[in-house]
Parts: structure tokens; C-alpha cells; sequence
């Protein structure tokens, strides 16, 4: 059986951001196909490391890394709005996930500060699906885990 409990943390962070009502969907997957119009969200594992800081001698804790990327049409209208629209709900996602930064008790925390190297945060770029251009802002979700692989001897 895992240690980590990625779908209840996967399902939590996708709850978070589906109740800012920012969102027309949020996927648990990154999209291969066009998300279509209007705000959409998709979240998925970026990568599992230990995170030394918080481990003991007898069990090594986990950083467990999402990403949460948010897609808006490049050619919505009015243009002047997409990045103000963007930001809105990524203020409105990192304001979730400082306030509920344990997802109701399944992590440790969230790395706010990137005390193991990675903080919460957002990065603005494009990306091109079915000859489609995405604005796009993806956020780091730097979540900790205590106690995941026993150590032994």
C-alpha cells in the first residue's frame, strides 16, 4: 500500500480551486486537448522528493509537488483583461492554500516560503494546444508530508 495519499491530495487541491468559482472545470490531468473558452484549471504531479528538513531517524518525509496551470484563451476578449482575470484567480488560489495550507490535515503544509527550495508560487507564460494560444499561469503547490518511508537499518 503507498504511503502518500496523492488522489486525496490531488482531489483536495482540485476542490480548493474549483471553490474559488474562478474556474469553468478543473481537470486532475494536464489538457491534450483544447480547454476551450472561458477560465479553465488543471492540476497534476510535477514531482516527489524528500524533504530532509522535516525528516527524523526513523522516517523520511515527503515534498510532494503539484502543478496547477490555468488556461485562458490568448485571443479572448477584451484582451486588456487576461492577465487582470488570470491574476484574480491566482490571488484568489494562493489565498486558499495559505488559509488552508494543511488541506484539511492530509498534508503537513504547504511550502509557502519554500523552505525546501520551492514556495507556493505562480509563473505567467503561453502554451499551444490544438493550434489554440493559451495565457497561461502555472503555480507551484510545494506540499509537505511528514513520516512517508520508514528508515531502517
Amino acid at each position: 500500500m503507498p504511503n502518500l495519499s496523492t488522489a486525496a491530495i490531488i482531489n483536495a487541491v482540485v476542490s480548493s480551486a474549483a471553490a474559488t468559482g474562478f474556474f469553468e472545470r478543473v481537470n486532475e490531468h494536464e489538457p491534450v486537448s483544447s480547454p476551450g473558452n472561458g477560465i479553465t484549471a488543471a492540476v497534476w504531479v510535477d514531482r516527489i522528493v524528500p524533504a530532509p528538513g522535516a525528516s527524523g531517524l526513523a522516517s523520511t518525509a515527503a515534498l510532494f509537488v503539484l502543478n496547477l496551470r490555468i488556461y485562458s484563451l490568448a485571443q479572448a476578449e477584451p484582451r486588456d483583461a487576461i492577465d487582470s482575470n488570470l491574476s484574480d484567480a491566482v490571488d484568489a488560489l494562493l489565498t486558499a492554500y495559505g488559509a488552508g495550507f494543511t488541506l484539511g490535515g492530509l498534508v503537513r503544509d504547504i511550502d509557502l516560503e519554500g523552505e525546501f527550495g520551492t514556495p507556493l508560487s505562480a509563473q505567467y507564460g503561453y502554451v499551444d494546444i490544438d493550434t489554440a494560444m493559451y495565457r497561461c499561469a502555472t503555480l507551484t503547490v510545494p506540499c509537505v508530508i511528514s513520516d512517508v518511508w520508514a528508515q531502517s537499518a
